[in-house]
């Protein structure tokens, strides 16, 4: 049985971890509003360029459709590549939020296993992706870029160095698709991993299905200089950062929310434990006080004897 000063030591150690995770609830609570503010501010930018590409791709193609000795064709156009497939995984730094990692590594390990018969390129955001992929052996994956310590304080500097890097790996080593997995933010209470195909542009940007027809840009009335075709060529670079700007946020606040969550539930059950371990220390303490009690009365009846 356990002393009276093994429990007390139990009860200060649940306490102080208690206080950490608190705090950590805190912090996370605090920056979580941040987040949510960054991620609806860049969303309506987000949508806006990407109803204007899908117009002009559907207006190109409605007129000559090509983009022959532009570096876009490789960009919008799927072509059978020789070199593999490439894959964005965005993940945290640190620990301690629940299962955000864990969901967006069984992601990870999905695409791996059906890309398997393909060289695999991976750039990674957050050590815990870094040391997830490193930690694959026998397979046919090589890290091109890192990026870590870039949470909480993510930002479109990092999107534009990344999709710079991204953009000229795609059309340099004329990999097959660039795929992008990272968690979707949806609430305080609710984040999902996510696995969207990412280059080429043209499964997204085909056409303006999906889109409403008052909401559509109708661009035919406006004349350009010099043309749609540069317009295009200049916006789709930057479409690409912007998304990953957006996927980035998203992370960012989808961790923050999931830290907060696991932080609350585990000072709620270093609550119910220490109410345990006091329950436990009393009851020890009353055992040691009624066996005491009984050694004194068995002693002095001995006496009398």
């Amino acid at each position: 049985m356990e002393s009276l000063r093994d429990i007390r030591r139990n009860i200060k150690s649940v306490k102080a971890t208690q206080q950490i995770m608190y705090t950590m609830k805190m912090v996370a609570s605090a920056r979580v509003k941040k987040a949510q503010n960054a991620i609806i501010s860049s969303r309506p930018f987000a949508v806006k360029m990407e109803k204007m590409l899908s117009t002009l791709r559907h207006e190109l193609r409605e007129g000559d459709g090509t983009f022959e000795g532009s570096f876009v064709r490789e960009l919008v156009e799927p072509v059978k590549r020789r070199e593999g497939k490439a894959l964005l995984l965005i993940t945290s730094d640190k620990g301690l939020c629940g299962s955000f990692n864990a969901s967006l590594f069984r992601q990870a390990t999905q695409w791996i296993v059906e890309n398997r018969s393909s060289k695999i390129y991976v750039y990674v955001v957050g050590r815990k992706g870094r040391d997830f992929i490193k930690r694959l052996k026998g397979a046919d994956i090589e890290i091109v870029e890192e990026l870590t310590g870039i949470f909480p304080n993510a930002g479109y500097v990092h999107a534009e160095m990344l999709g710079t890097h991204i953009l000229e790996f795609f059309l340099s080593r004329n990999v097959e698709s660039v795929s992008a997995i990272y968690s979707e933010f949806r609430s305080v209470m609710s984040q999902k991993a996510v696995l969207v195909p990412f280059l080429p542009l043209l499964p997204a940007l085909d056409d303006c299905s999906g889109v409403e027809d008052a909401q559509c840009m109708h661009l035919h009335d406006f004349t350009f200089e010099p043309c749609k075709r540069s317009l295009f060529e200049q916006l789709a670079p930057r479409y690409v950062k912007a998304q990953i700007y957006r996927m980035l946020l998203e992370s960012q606040a989808s961790e923050l929310s999931a830290r907060m969550t696991a932080m609350d539930t585990a000072s709620k059950n270093a609550l119910d434990l220490i109410s345990q371990l006091t329950l436990k220390l009393n009851r020890t303490r009353q055992s040691m006080i009624t066996t005491e009690l009984t050694e004194i009365v068995a002693g002095a009846e001995a006496l009398k004897n």
